[in-house]
């Protein structure tokens, strides 16, 4: 193909939930802005109660926190486009801004993943080794593991972007999709794409696999250790924390595997599309709603913080 042809494509039609329908669009639309609202109010909350209470200052926290700072940034990668494209008569994206999208959101989720990991760590320790915990978990520690988790989060999808900002787009400009994810742009590029879904697939599957693998067994453990505690009062609370987040995990990395996990199965983009949805936007709306708020600790923080704006 002529290097002329190898360049017309300066933005992609993103599709979306696409529907001729206006009343269709508008419901959909008011869905999408209620639960991204929600979801920015809550993880918000939880970051600016951590940061103002010092009885929240302690590693199972810093992760929350890390974990709703993080969520804010996540779905908004992706759903204000979304919302905007609602509106639009020509829902487009420029190619500039699809691989910055790209980027931003698989980089995201890996750190969602090391920081999930992280957090499991955390739960391990405080139930394996109470009596050890505040030696082993020190500030010096959990600091570091956190930077360590946006660190390789972002480095990770960074050489598959770069691949992917090679590649030639020439031919149809029509994604079928809400965002600019990794099946859609190496369909719609006019050169042979292999090694770069190689490279793409591979990291992504790496990543989620060992993380998912190091969260689980950290799991296992702890259910081992409260299998071993005499008393049902003794393990209702440890168990409480860790359920909430086993909660999250599932649903997280049960949608992503199935999405990004090659194990040679092709799957429908009006599936992908649905599937997308619990981790762009479901997952960022129930981290707080079930992993933080419903924390006795945390509705104290809630609780003193509405007196004060009360008071003032």
């Amino acid at each position: 193909m002529e290097q002329d042809n190898q360049t017309v494509v300066r933005e992609f039609m993103l599709l979306g939930f696409s529907s001729s329908q206006w009343v269709v669009k508008m419901s959909l639309f008011l869905v999408f802005l209620t639960i991204y609202t929600i979801s920015l109010a809550g993880n918000c909350l939880i970051v600016a109660l951590t940061l103002f209470d010092p009885r929240l200052h302690t590693p199972m926290y810093f992760f929350l926190s890390n974990l709703s700072f993080l969520e804010v940034f996540y779905t908004s990668v992706t759903v204000p486009k979304m919302l905007a494209n609602f509106l639009s008569r020509r829902p487009s994206i420029t190619v500039g801004g699809c691989i910055a999208q790209y980027y931003f959101f698989f980089s995201l989720g890996a750190t969602e993943c090391f920081l999930l990991a992280a957090m499991a760590y955390d739960r391990y320790l405080v139930i394996c080794n109470p009596l050890q915990y505040r030696s082993l978990m020190s500030h010096l520690l959990y600091l570091n593991l956190a930077i360590a988790c946006w660190v390789c989060g972002f480095l990770s999808p960074l050489l598959p972007t770069l691949m992917i900002s090679k590649l030639p787009f020439c031919g149809p400009n029509r994604i079928d999709h809400f965002f600019c994810d990794a099946d859609p742009l190496f369909r719609l590029s006019c050169a042979d794409t292999y090694v770069q879904q190689m490279a793409g697939y591979t990291l992504i599957s790496v990543v989620i696999l060992c993380s998912f693998t190091f969260t689980i067994a950290s799991y296992v453990h702890i259910a081992g250790a409260l299998l071993k505690m005499s008393s049902g009062k003794e393990w209702t609370k440890p168990f409480s924390t860790c359920a909430s987040h086993i909660a999250v995990v599932s649903i997280y990395y049960g949608t992503i595997i199935f999405m990004y996990v090659r194990l040679g199965v092709n799957k429908s983009f009006n599936l992908g599309k649905v599937v997308s949805v619990f981790y762009t936007v479901v997952t960022p709306l129930i981290n707080p709603m079930i992993n933080s708020l419903r924390n006795r600790e945390m509705k104290k923080a809630l609780r003193k913080a509405l007196i004060v704006v009360v008071q003032h």
